[in-house]
């Protein structure tokens, strides 16, 4: 029978090496397997506000207003974290062409009640690692300063199974030393199916220990520290058996094949020279992408005809300030091969072919009409409802084509 504890702790130790937390040989790491990274980044959220709260009332000071730093562009489950535990969230904007957290505008908002500054190493938006080392440069001076001592979380959720491999000369994890705690999706890059996340942290004095409670009543002491109760051990042993299965060396191929795969969407995409590339080569296997001319067609009727060829990619407003932005986002997982990259290309040309007809088809209609009849100024709810009317007819036309199987 296995010992799921034990499992989750060597899982830990593991990750937390992986992060190159500062351990001794017989010292273990300190962490938690979550379920997924929101539970993470909420208990990681906990230790830094009760941490600040313990200090404040040292120094005899307020402790009921504290805020946490991040940029625009963080996860929702950051946005409820600040929320469901009463902590402002001061948000860094974000501007066109840069759309992650600036660092330098991040140390700025930085006061006396900042519990944190949150870090996102692969934005949800566009992949694109942010300047964690910068960031923690900033803030060491900015310490040294004012006598505080911010400290930093990453948010690795994404990127924290792929920098290890694919960049591991990149600092951004517990060789900078304002990192505090780390935590990291094991569904995501970690290879394992939905439900597994990761909370590690730096020391033990970075985790306050009236956080844990400690439980008997199943045989032996067990510390516990979660905001979900009862939940199933199988993601656990999956993280293990991959852990301990791939290695170092398997997880590093992985990621570089994926890595490769989306160059060859991103060069796709560029050739057919409709698109401009919105992510980084630097940072998670995804391809980002936008219209350079979105005057007749959007990025919203590409995601929506992208289903009839069996494709999800989603489109979406970039936060403020960027909203004027529409993306399209591809992410390329272990199962995305070459073939499949070259294949959405050709299907994305086919759509763009498809699209480009159909308000040439209204106009001509319009046209026809007007030779044979006195013309009438339509409305604009008119016109949008020929251009309606027109996609209806091409969708049916397309079930009636293929019987209704796509």
């Amino acid at each position: 029978m296995l010992n799921i504890v034990l499992e989750q702790n060597r899982c830990v130790n593991m990750i937390a090496h992986l992060f190159n937390a500062p351990l001794g040989d017989d010292e273990t790491a300190v962490g938690v397997g979550t379920v997924g990274s929101s539970e993470a980044i909420m208990l990681a959220g906990l230790a830094f506000k009760r941490k600040w709260q313990n200090k404040m009332k040292q120094l005899g000071k307020p402790h009921d207003k504290p805020n946490i730093v991040t940029g625009a562009n963080v996860q929702v489950c950051w946005e409820k974290f600040a929320r469901y535990f009463e902590v402002e969230l001061k948000e860094v904007k974000l501007t066109e062409g840069y759309y992650v957290m600036d660092p330098d505008k991040a140390v700025e908002m930085v006061d006396e009640n900042t519990i944190c500054v949150a870090a996102i190493l692969g934005s949800t938006l566009n992949g694109e690692f942010e300047d964690v080392k910068r960031l923690n440069n900033l803030l060491v001076e900015k310490n040294k300063q004012t006598g505080w001592d911010t400290p930093i979380h990453v948010d690795a959720a994404s990127g924290g199974f792929i920098a290890p491999f694919l960049y591991p000369e990149l600092e951004w994890d517990f060789r900078l030393p304002l990192v505090k705690s780390i935590n990291v999706s094991g569904h995501k890059y970690g290879l394992v199916y939905a439900g597994i996340g990761w909370a590690i942290w730096r020391t033990k004095d970075d985790l306050p220990d009236e956080l844990i409670f400690h439980i008997n009543y199943l045989g032996s002491d067990q510390p516990t520290f979660t905001l979900n109760f009862s939940k199933g051990s199988s993601q656990i042993i999956a993280q293990y058996y991959q852990l301990i299965r791939l290695g170092y060396e398997g997880y590093r191929n992985i990621m570089e094949n994926c890595q490769e795969n989306a160059m060859v969407l991103k060069d796709g995409l560029e050739k057919t020279g409709l698109f401009t590339i919105v992510s980084k080569d630097h940072g998670v296997p995804l391809v980002a992408f936008s219209l350079k001319d979105s005057s007749r067609h959007n990025e919203f009727e590409i995601s929506e005809m992208l289903r009839r060829y069996g494709w999800i990619v989603p489109a979406y407003t970039m936060p403020p300030d960027a909203q004027h932005i529409t993306v399209l986002r591809v992410v390329i997982r272990e199962d995305f091969s070459r073939t499949l990259a070259e294949r959405l290309v050709l299907d994305i040309e086919k759509i763009m072919h498809e699209l480009d007809t159909i308000p040439s088809r209204v106009t001509e209609k319009i046209a026809t009409d007007e030779e044979h009849a006195v013309v009438v100024k339509k409305t604009a709810l008119e016109v949008q409802r020929e251009i309606t009317d027109a996609w209806k007819k091409m969708v049916a036309d397309h079930k009636k084509k293929t019987k209704g199987v796509c």
